[in-house]
C-alpha cells in the first residue's frame, strides 16, 4: 500500500491513477491532489504536442512535480486493455499501490444522430465507457488494499428526459454509461470499502472542449475555470470511502457543503455574468 497521508495534507502520500489528464479538468484534479503531496499516475495519447491543444503527458508531469507532487507519465490508451494492464503495474511498481482511480478521459460529439459518424460514436463508446469500467476493474485488488480508495468518474446524473436524450443521443449514451459503470461498481465492491462516485458541474468548464466544440469565446466567457472541478474532486476523494459512494454528485453542491458561498473566484473571465445563467448539459 501507499504511504497514509496526514491529517494537515490528506492526500500525501496517496496514489492517483487517472486516464488521460494531460490539461484541462483532469490536470486540474492532478495538480490539487499534488499540492497535498500525492503520487499521480497518468494513462494519456498525448506523449507529443497537438497542433491545436496545448500540453502533453509530459508537460503535465512537470507541472504536478513543480506542484508538490510525484509523476508517472504513461503514455497509452484507455481504449486498449493491455496499456491497463501496463498502467495498473507501473503505478504499482513506480508507487506501491493505488489509492485513487479517476476517469478522466472522455471524448465528446454533440452531433445528431444522422450526422453522426459511426467511427465517433464507437470511440466516445470505447473511451468513455469501456475505458471507465476497464480501468476501474483492472484497479480493484490494489484498491482494496488502500486504506481509502475511491474511484471518481467525472460524469452526469441519470438525468435520462427526452430533452438530453434527444439533444445529443449518441454522446448522451456515452456519458450515461460511464455514471452506469460507475455506479454498478460501486454497489459491487461497497463490502470492500471502494467508494465509487460521479463528479459533474452545474455549469460548462473553460476547456478546449467547451471552446472548440460546443460554444466557442461567447460560452467560454461566461464558463468557470477547472479549478472549481478541481476543489470538487478534492473534497469528494478526501471523504471517507465507506461513507460517501454510489453518488452522482454535483461540483457546486459539494463545495456548498464545504463551506464556499462565492463562486465568483472560479469565473473564466473575471467580472462576467454568473456562469449559472448558461447551465451545463444533462442537468435542468
Amino acid at each position: 500500500m501507499t504511504t497514509s497521508s496526514s491529517s494537515a495534507a490528506p492526500l500525501a502520500g496517496k496514489t492517483v491513477l487517472m486516464s488521460g489528464g494531460s490539461r484541462g479538468i483532469g490536470l486540474a484534479i492532478a495538480l490539487r491532489a499534488a499540492r497535498d503531496g500525492a503520487n499521480i499516475a497518468l494513462l494519456a495519447k498525448t506523449d507529443t504536442p497537438h497542433p491545436k491543444l496545448e500540453g502533453t503527458v509530459h508537460t503535465a508531469a512537470e507541472a504536478i512535480r513543480a506542484a508538490g507532487g510525484r509523476a508517472l507519465p504513461i503514455v497509452g490508451d484507455v481504449r486498449d486493455e493491455a496499456s491497463i494492464t501496463e498502467a495498473v503495474l507501473r503505478t504499482v511498481g513506480e508507487f506501491g499501490g493505488i489509492d485513487i482511480v479517476v476517469n478522466n478521459a472522455s471524448v465528446i460529439d454533440l452531433s445528431g444522430s444522422l450526422e453522426l459518424a459511426t467511427k465517433k460514436y464507437d470511440l466516445m463508446q470505447d473511451v468513455n465507457v469501456r475505458g471507465t469500467f476497464l480501468l476501474s476493474r483492472a484497479a480493484v485488488p490494489q484498491l482494496r488494499d488502500a486504506a481509502n480508495p475511491h474511484i471518481l468518474s467525472l460524469s452526469p446524473p441519470l438525468n435520462v428526459t427526452p430533452r438530453w436524450l434527444g439533444a445529443h443521443t449518441g454522446y448522451s449514451l456515452a456519458k450515461f454509461g460511464m455514471t452506469m459503470a460507475t455506479l454498478g461498481i460501486a454497489e459491487e465492491f461497497a463490502g470492500d470499502g471502494i467508494a465509487a462516485n460521479t463528479l459533474w458541474p452545474r455549469t460548462t468548464i473553460a476547456t478546449a472542449a467547451v471552446k472548440n466544440v460546443i460554444g466557442g469565446d461567447r460560452l467560454m466567457a461566461v464558463s468557470r475555470t477547472p479549478e472549481i472541478y478541481a476543489d470538487a474532486a478534492y473534497e469528494v476523494l478526501c471523504a471517507p470511502s465507506r461513507e460517501l459512494t454510489g453518488r452522482t454528485l454535483i461540483v457546486e453542491d459539494v463545495l456548498e457543503g464545504a463551506g464556499v458561498t462565492d463562486f465568483a473566484r472560479y469565473a473564466a473571465v473575471p467580472g462576467t455574468p454568473d456562469a449559472a445563467m448558461y447551465p451545463d448539459i444533462f442537468l435542468d
